[in-house]
């Protein structure tokens, strides 16, 4: 399970083709820690593994993967455990760094200690090497996208789990299909109707904004540009992957032509 990096990931520079103006965006479906910064996290091989496997959106990036001539797709390279990409870098505006799991991951999804104490150099690394990278790659394609359409679509793409983990939010454990989130700046009525109208279709629990809310969107446009819309497709865990072992379920090849 778990998947040890040797080499130095870097974030890909986005490809010299014309972009689309539908951008997927992929933060947590690696689970890759980068051979350098292993040695910040406290827990064992087994425990790690573990915790991988709660918190990685297995899959994501293939269950949403499509042609590059119809969306661009922009996929963080590595576990959220080292870095999440989708937290504010400032912990002062993340609400989640209260449970301990701001921008820098200090505690698990149960609350107990996951990595050392690490100093401000070091956390500066870290967002200097993957954090910023990955938000300057999702910026440059929502700018290419705005160049040439004069507008883009992100679909932010998640799954979650079928039982609530504790550091969650939302404690309720009668959890939809699909979530999806929403922003009230840069998610219109028709994007989410025609989202609960499409996924309708196929599935047969949906919600807005619950178990998880919002949606991303770079921080150079955020709620400053309403040619960029929005919106965060999640996706129960139970329908398409065994949670317990992290393997494919038998009806995953259907569920991915489900959400193509």
């Amino acid at each position: 399970m778990l998947a040890f990096d040797q080499r130095e990931t870097k974030v890909q520079n986005v490809s010299a083709i014309a972009s689309p103006f539908a951008i997927i965006h992929v933060p947590h479906s690696s689970k890759k820690i980068p051979y350098d910064e292993f040695d910040q996290f406290i827990l064992r091989r087994q425990g790690l593994e573990q915790e991988i496997l709660s918190m990685t959106d297995l899959y994501v990036g293939d269950l949403f993967k499509i042609p590059e001539t119809v969306a661009k797709t922009v996929l963080f390279p590595i576990s959220r455990l080292v870095v999440d990409p989708e937290r504010f870098e400032d912990d002062f505006r993340e609400e989640m760094s209260a449970k301990g799991m701001g921008v820098i991951y200090i505690k698990t999804a149960a609350g107990l200690p996951l990595r050392r104490e690490i100093s401000p150099s070091e956390r500066e690394d870290l967002l200097r090497k993957y954090y910023r990278p990955h938000h300057e790659q999702l910026a440059k394609a929502v700018g290419e996208a705005l160049s040439r359409y004069q507008k883009c679509l992100i679909i932010d793409a998640h799954s979650y789990p079928s039982r609530p983990l504790p550091y969650e939010i939302d404690q309720r454990p009668d959890r939809p299909e699909i979530c999806l989130g929403t922003d009230e700046y840069h998610t219109p009525e028709l994007l989410k109707d025609l989202a609960l109208e499409m996924f309708g279709a196929e599935f047969k629990n949906i919600e807005i904004n619950r178990p998880f809310k919002g949606t991303i969107g770079p921080a150079k446009y955020l709620r400053r540009d309403p040619r960029i819309q929005s919106i965060m497709i999640e996706i129960n865990r139970s329908l398409y992957m065994k949670e317990n072992t992290g393997a494919k379920a038998s009806n995953y090849n259907k569920v991915k032509r489900m959400i193509r």
